[in-house]
């Protein structure tokens, strides 16, 4: 059996592969609300043989949505639509789960093909909050959050864990990466307070674990909490993978079962230096420092690639993006050519090759 169709277990949630999806805004929700094209979107991943599929940054409240057509579970009614899919994906064999979010100062922008920066009060957009009034190169200025605001907050996530739960999910993620409320408090170019939530990593950090242990008790004991960071801002004085590693290793006291790696977002003078796999080393450093499992991301296009991140202990999973909206169908692909076995749905089998087939890829 290679390492990447190895069975994975995270408290009491068996993962029947290594290959799963990453969160993939699709801008395509009803004021906050999944729709047939969420159902189709992660049904079809779920269809291809991922060992999990995470939806979207899914926001905690209204203004904490990146765009007025992003997900949301701040309702219980959204939560209720969401139990099709999450029955839909279980019942492919994979797992189940969704990304907690707010996207602070880069909250209320537009949809990718509808535009660029903030979207104006007439088109639908709203005030922003962060940190500090610091904004994104762009973007409109945000409000600095309040301490009694900041407890609002925390108070969110929770009741939208719970609503996740109710929904059928089985793995929750916090979203404190790329450049969203979680990162900016993280890092000190978005982040100039001078009070119990700013300053050092452990003032800059204080939100992120409120955040966490909100979840954590939110959430029963057998579930699996995840949380998603950027390992540097790719910007001179800005946060570093030295210090998300200590991060992490306190996260791992915080009931926190996984960090899944990434890197970025938080200023637009980054310097970023791509290329395959080229954020596997911060996975890496993170794993050896906080004792905790790793997903890594970025740039994993090839089934031998990630099997070889696996099997030199960088990372415990990888989740990939772009490459499943390529080919959803990857993971069934990937297990012929590592000559292993993924789960095919019946309706499917008649389609399932021999021998690896060469499919074109953009």
């Amino acid at each position: 059996m290679s390492r990447l169709f190895a069975p994975v277990t995270l408290r009491g949630v068996t993962f029947p592969n290594r290959v799963w999806a990453a969160p993939m805004c699709q801008y395509s929700s009803a004021d906050g609300h999944p729709t047939d094209w969420h159902l189709v979107h992660l049904g079809g991943i779920a269809r291809g043989g991922a060992g999990a599929v995470i939806a979207e940054a899914t926001a905690v409240r209204p203004d904490g949505r990146i765009t007025p057509q992003d997900a949301g579970i701040w309702s219980d009614e959204q939560a209720a639509d969401y139990a099709r899919i999450t029955a839909f994906i279980r019942g492919q064999g994979s797992v189940p789960g969704i990304q907690l979010a707010h996207a602070g100062r880069k909250a209320s922008t537009f949809a990718p093909w509808r535009g660029k920066g903030s979207v104006p009060a007439a088109e639908g957009g709203w005030p922003t909050v962060a940190p500090s009034a610091v904004p994104f190169d762009g973007f409109a200025t945000p409000v600095e959050l309040s301490t009694g605001e900041i407890g609002a907050l925390v108070r969110d996530w929770a009741a939208a864990a719970r609503r996740a739960v109710d929904a059928g999910f089985e793995v929750v993620e916090v979203h404190a990466a790329h450049g969203y409320l979680l990162h900016e408090f993280l890092s000190p170019l978005s982040n100039l307070r001078t009070d119990a939530y700013g300053g050092d990593l452990a003032g800059r950090s204080r939100l992120l674990l409120e955040v966490v242990d909100a979840v954590r008790g939110a959430l029963p004991d057998r579930l699996p909490l995840l949380v998603r960071v950027s390992a540097t801002d790719w910007v001179e004085g800005g946060l570093t993978v030295d210090e998300v590693a200590e991060v992490a290793a306190v996260l791992a006291g915080h009931g926190v079962d996984l960090v899944d790696v990434s890197s970025g977002g938080n200023h637009a003078g980054q310097q970023i230096v791509a290329g395959p796999g080229y954020q596997v080393p911060f996975a890496r450093a993170v794993r050896e420092r906080s004792g905790l499992p790793v997903g890594a991301v970025g740039l994993i296009t090839e089934p031998a690639q990630a099997e070889k991140i696996l099997a030199e202990e960088s990372a415990d999973v990888v989740s990939l993006g772009r490459a499943l909206l390529r080919e959803p169908s990857w993971p069934q692909r990937a297990a012929l050519e590592l000559g292993d076995d993924v789960a095919w749905p019946p309706q499917y089998r008649a389609g399932r090759p021999a021998v690896p087939v060469a499919i074109p890829r953009s």
